[in-house]
């Protein structure tokens, strides 16, 4: 029998194993971009995810609500491996098949795809271990509501889906990388993401006599302008530090300077301390640009999720999984997206690391997350199984050989 644990450089170690998994795979995906649901409202998912593991003898673990984990092998834990099974408030306009029935629902940044990899992995892993045990346990955590602030991994920590765990690994979709290839970075991978919403109210009046006023919608004007700007000189310019407003309200009329105003938008940051100082600083710098003008505010700054930082160690250990499961040029640097991502909750706890999964089929069109006509190669599904299995099976060989990524 073969040791997966211990052969030094595999190659399409996992690909044997998947293949008669596959067309199955494939087909509960389709499931779930057909049945898409929001967060926490997962509740089909979670059932159909449950009763493809229970039926492959496994046991999984329902949290509160929707979502589970489920635990693979026997032994210490070797890693956590998640996936996010949310969709979004979008209507889907692919004209798949396959589309959408939930309407003003779809699986638009991918989570589908999330969710069956992680699947598959489990599948895959607990046939090696039926034939020869792996030595370990690998955690999969189904996490609902990512697409929510500040997302689900809080409650699923709350939970204990940590305990005992040493290191997480994930993957998401990027239509930006064409499929066969998986993108990684040491560091900041996405940026910290918070909400802002302002409102300001003051004495209106005739746009003839601003003098007369508390002029609100020139107070706003100076908001926008001068917050971003003042934070982007009191932190760290290295930090990536942006605040962009998405709404801006006020008035009725063109002569007339009204009485309340609103205005929204983001916080992002690709530093964790950083993120943590223009945080203080915000509403300082918010009422000292709105002073001058007299009126009163009222600031909301919702805290969203920390930036995600993979570590180096387990960036390492996912290159060297892909290079030897895929070939060697299937790893590519990844740019620094300034989305943000619950998973950075989970890194805020133990070590890990987030991969790209190439989604853009070769010389095809170009999409982007959060689009109702985003449309993936299916191919990448198989390659995310293959790349973070043979990932997990190299974390068990780390807990034997921990300097060997």
């Amino acid at each position: 029998m073969r040791n997966y644990t211990t052969e030094a450089e595999p190659t399409a170690l996992v690909a044997p194993w998947l293949e008669p998994l596959l067309p199955e795979l494939i087909e509960f995906r389709r499931d779930l971009h057909a049945h898409p649901e929001l967060s926490f409202k997962e509740f089909r998912t979670t059932d159909k995810l449950a009763e493809r593991l229970e039926a492959a003898g496994l046991s999984p673990r329902r949290l509160e609500g929707t979502g589970l984990t489920v635990d693979v092998g026997e032994g210490p834990i070797a890693t956590a491996l998640r996936g996010d099974i949310d969709a979004l408030p979008i209507i889907e306009e692919t004209g798949l098949p396959f589309a959408s029935k939930n309407h003003g629902v779809t699986h638009a940044c991918g989570h589908d795809v999330h969710t069956t990899t992680m699947l598959g992995i489990a599948l895959v892993l607990n046939r090696m271990h039926q034939e020869t045990p792996l030595g370990a346990t690998v955690r999969i955590i189904f996490q609902p509501a990512e697409e929510t602030m500040p997302g689900g991994a809080h409650s699923c920590i709350e939970q204990g889906v940590l305990e005992g765990v040493p290191r997480i690994l994930a993957l998401h979709c990027d239509p930006r990388i064409e499929v066969g290839k998986v993108g990684t970075r040491i560091g900041a991978i996405t940026s910290a993401s918070d909400t802002i919403r302002i409102e300001l109210s003051g004495r209106g009046g005739h746009t003839s006599r601003p003098h007369l006023t508390e002029d609100l919608v020139f107070a706003l004007a100076q908001i926008a302008v001068n917050v971003p700007a003042v934070l982007s000189r009191r932190v760290d310019v290295r930090s990536g530090v942006s605040v962009v407003w998405g709404q801006i309200t006020a008035g009725s009329a063109p002569n007339a300077i009204p009485g309340t105003g609103y205005m929204a938008g983001t916080m992002r940051c690709l530093d964790r301390e950083a993120w943590h100082a223009a945080g203080e600083l915000l509403d300082e710098v918010v009422h000292q640009v709105a002073a001058p003008y007299g009126v009163d505010v009222h600031l909301e700054h919702t805290r969203g999720v920390p930036p995600v930082v993979n570590s180096e160690h387990e960036t390492a250990l996912i290159e060297a999984a892909a290079r030897a499961e895929i070939g060697e040029s299937a790893v590519v640097l990844t740019p620094q997206s300034m989305g943000g991502e619950d998973f950075a909750w989970f890194l805020a706890e133990l070590p890990g690391a987030m991969m790209r999964l190439g989604t853009k089929t070769p010389g095809g069109e170009d999409y982007d997350l959060h689009r109702g006509d985003y449309i993936l190669d299916e191919r990448s599904l198989g390659l995310g199984i293959r790349v973070l299995t043979a990932a997990a099976l190299r974390t068990i060989r780390d807990l034997e050989q921990p300097s060997i990524p």
